[in-house]
C-alpha cells in the first residue's frame, strides 16, 4: 500500500477540520431552532397534562422586618381594627392559604385555596401569584353587616349575599389529553342567580363540581367593575391552540373618589378579547364615612413608623429645600406682560390661589446675586410635604410625600457604554417629585410604594423594597433629576433595550432627608377641617418659566463625531428620547398634578 505523504496527509486533515468546523458552526446555527422544537414537542405532548411537581419549592410568606406597633385606636371598628363596612357588607382580608396547583409554563405561577376563613365570612375567589415571589397576596371574606333596625332593613332588597346556582368548568389543565393525571387542575366560575354578580374564580384538583356553599355572590348594586392588570399566566404564547390566560385584577374606578374595592382574586379566560367587559367584577364602598381610614394622630404614628429616608447622589449639586426657605431668599412671581417679578412672602400668601393653570402667572428664582445659591437648595430646611388619601375605597390610605427642589439639574445622555453630560438640556426651575406609601387598613401594614419617575413610575410590593431602620424603607433620588428609585443603580430613560436615552443615577450618600421627622403634613381632605392647606398649594400655576433647548446643536455634535456609517442609525436612535430633551413647560405644584385626586400611573 502507498504511504500518504506529509503533505497529502496535512490537506487531508485541514480538510477534515474543514468539514468539522462547518458542522459544527451548522448545528450551533441550528441550535436554538432545535431547541425551541424540543420544547415545543415536550409543551404538546406535556403542558397540558401538567404534571404536578411535588419538589416544587413554594413562596414562603413575607414579614416586614420589624414587628407592627399598636396604632391608637379609638372606639369600635376603624384603622387596623381587621374589618371594613363598606355599608350594607363588611369585609375582611383572608391571608392563610392552601395550595392547589401550579403551572410549570413559562414563569411559574401558583394557585391558592383561602384557608383561614373567620366564623361568618364568606369566600368570594381563590389566589394567584407568581412562584419566584414571596407569598404576600389576599383574598376578601365577606358577610352581611348585622343591623336591627327596621329604618336601615329594606325589606323590599334582595339579600347582599346568595349561594350560586352553579358552576362552569372554565379550563382544565389536562385539555387536550385523554388521561386524567394526578394533579391536574380545573378552573371554575359560579354561575350567579339574576340580580347578582360573581367575583372570582375556583381553582381545584379534582373533575367534581365544587360545593354551592364555597363560594359566595353579591348582589349587582354591590359591585364595581373592574379591569385586567397583570398578565399572569399566558399559555397562548407557547401553545395558540390553547389559548388559556390568567390575570390579576384592579377596579376600574380608583383614585381618592373611587369606590371601587380590589377582592385581591383573579380572572381567567380562554375565549377574551381586550376591550371586552369582564364577566367578574369587584366591590364597591357605599359607606360615605370611610371608617377604616386613620384619624389624624394615627397618620402621625403611620409616618413615623414607615417614614422612608431619602438618599441623594452623593455628586447632586441641586438640592431640595423647603418652600418657605425658597420663598424667603428671593423667589419672584413673575405675571404676563410684566417684566418684573414680586417678591413672594414666606408662606406664599400673595400668590394667586385657585383657577387653572392658564399661563397668566410663573414663579422664578431671584433676579439678583442670590440666584446661583438659591439653584443649590438648602438640605437643612428640606422636609417632606405629605398628602394623605383614600385608595381602593378607603381600604387602603395613600401617603404621597413630596420633595421640593427649586432646582432640576442637567441631563446626562447614555448610548451604549458611552455618556455625554449635557450643559443645558433638562434644566429646570423648581422641581417637584413624589413617592406614594400604600398602607393597608386592615392591618396597618405597609403594602407598597409608588416610585415617581419623571412621566411615569412604578409600585414596588413591601418585599422589594430596601429598609434601613426597622420598616422604615429607603428611597434613591437620581442625580440631577431626582426621580424616585427603589434600589441603587442607573436607570435610562428611553431605551433600555437599544442602550440609549437619558441616564437616572441613585446611589446611597451622606446627603439624606428622614421623612419619618422632616415632614409637614399639607392636606388630608376625607379629615375635613383637621389639616389646613398652606396657601401656597393653592398656587395652580406654573413654578418656573418655560424653557426650550438647543438640544438640536448639542445633539449635532454628537452625531458629527461619529463614524460616517453610525451617524443614521444613531439619529434614528435619538427620536426614541423622551419629549422633555427639547424643552419644559414650568412644572406645576402638586395640587395640578392628576395623581392628587387619581390613583397613580400603574
Amino acid at each position: 500500500m502507498m504511504m500518504m505523504s506529509g503533505y497529502a496527509r496535512s490537506k487531508s486533515n485541514l480538510k477534515m477540520k474543514e468539514r468539522f468546523l462547518w458542522v459544527f458552526y451548522y448545528c450551533v446555527s441550528l441550535f436554538p431552532q432545535l431547541w425551541r422544537l424540543l420544547q415545543m414537542l415536550r409543551c404538546r405532548c406535556n403542558c397540558f397534562s401538567w404534571k404536578w411537581n411535588n419538589n416544587i419549592t413554594l413562596p414562603q410568606t413575607f414579614s416586614l422586618p420589624s414587628p407592627i406597633p399598636q396604632w391608637p385606636q379609638p372606639q369600635g371598628q376603624g384603622f387596623a381594627s381587621g374589618i371594613v363596612n363598606l355599608g350594607e357588607i363588611e369585609v375582611c382580608k383572608v391571608t392563610g392559604f392552601e395550595f392547589v396547583w401550579h403551572s410549570n409554563m413559562g414563569k411559574p405561577v401558583a394557585f391558592y385555596k383561602p384557608a383561614v376563613v373567620p366564623d361568618g365570612f364568606h369566600i368570594l375567589g381563590h389566589y394567584c401569584q407568581p412562584c419566584n415571589k414571596p407569598l404576600w397576596g389576599f383574598v376578601l371574606g365577606i358577610r352581611e353587616v348585622e343591623t336591627g333596625s327596621s329604618e336601615t332593613r329594606n325589606s323590599d332588597k334582595l339579600p347582599s349575599l346568595k349561594n350560586p346556582l352553579d358552576y362552569v368548568l372554565v379550563w382544565c389543565s389536562n385539555a387536550g389529553s385523554k388521561e386524567v393525571p394526578i394533579g391536574s387542575a380545573y378552573f371554575w366560575v359560579p354561575q350567579p342567580p339574576e340580580g347578582y354578580s360573581v367575583l372570582g374564580y375556583l381553582v381545584t384538583n379534582r373533575p367534581d363540581k365544587p360545593s354551592l356553599d364555597e363560594m359566595i355572590c353579591v348582589r349587582a348594586d354591590l359591585t364595581e367593575k373592574c379591569e385586567p392588570y397583570r398578565l399572569m399566566l399566558d399559555a397562548a404564547s407557547v401553545i395558540p391552540e390553547f389559548p388559556f390566560q390568567v390575570w390579576s385584577l384592579r377596579p376600574r374606578d380608583r383614585g381618592m373618589l373611587g369606590k371601587g374595592v380590589s377582592v385581591g382574586s383573579f380572572f381567567c379566560t380562554s375565549n377574551w378579547n381586550k376591550g371586552e367587559e369582564l364577566p367578574v367584577v369587584c366591590l364597591k364602598n357605599l359607606n360615605p364615612v370611610l371608617p377604616a381610614m386613620p384619624r389624624l394622630h394615627q397618620i402621625h404614628s403611620l409616618i413615623e413608623h414607615y417614614g422612608p429616608t431619602v438618599f441623594f447622589h452623593p455628586e447632586e449639586v441641586y438640592l431640595p429645600s423647603s418652600v418657605d426657605w425658597f420663598f424667603s431668599n428671593g423667589a419672584l412671581l413673575y405675571r404676563k406682560g410684566m417684566s418684573t417679578g414680586e417678591a413672594i412672602d414666606a408662606a406664599g400668601s400673595n400668590l394667586p390661589g385657585g383657577g387653572t393653570n392658564d399661563g397668566e402667572f410663573w414663579i422664578d428664582l431671584p433676579s439678583d446675586d442670590r440666584r446661583d445659591y438659591v439653584k443649590h437648595g438648602d438640605l437643612k430646611s428640606a422636609k417632606l410635604y405629605v398628602h394623605v388619601k383614600p385608595a381602593l375605597a378607603g381600604t387602603y390610605t395613600d401617603i404621597a410625600m413630596w420633595v421640593f427642589c427649586p432646582f432640576n439639574g442637567p441631563s446626562t445622555l447614555k448610548f451604549g457604554i458611552s455618556s455625554i453630560a449635557f450643559s443645558k438640556v433638562g434644566e429646570h426651575v423648581c422641581d417637584w417629585e413624589h413617592f406614594t406609601l400604600r398602607i393597608c387598613n386592615f392591618t396597618g401594614e405597609l403594602w407598597s410604594i409608588y416610585f415617581s419617575q419623571h412621566s411615569g413610575g412604578k409600585w414596588v410590593d413591601a418585599y422589594d423594597l430596601e429598609y434601613i431602620d426597622g420598616n422604615k424603607a429607603v428611597v434613591y433620588s437620581s442625580k440631577n433629576g431626582h426621580a424616585s428609585y427603589p434600589h441603587p443603580g442607573t436607570y435610562i430613560q428611553g431605551s433600555s433595550k437599544l442602550g440609549i436615552g437619558i441616564r437616572n443615577d441613585a446611589t446611597r450618600s451622606n446627603l439624606y432627608v428622614d421623612s419619618s421627622v422632616q415632614y409637614e403634613l399639607v392636606a388630608a381632605e376625607y379629615l375635613g377641617d383637621a389639616v389646613r392647606e398652606p396657601q401656597w398649594l393653592q398656587y395652580m400655576r406654573e413654578w418656573g418659566p418655560k424653557i426650550v433647548y438647543d438640544s438640536k446643536t448639542e445633539l449635532d455634535k454628537i452625531i458629527n463625531a461619529l463614524p460616517p456609517r453610525l451617524r443614521n442609525p444613531f439619529g434614528n436612535l435619538i427620536k426614541k428620547l423622551p419629549v422633555e430633551l427639547y424643552g419644559e413647560e414650568g412644572p406645576t405644584g402638586p395640587k395640578e398634578k392628576n395623581n392628587w385626586i387619581g390613583d397613580e400611573r400603574w
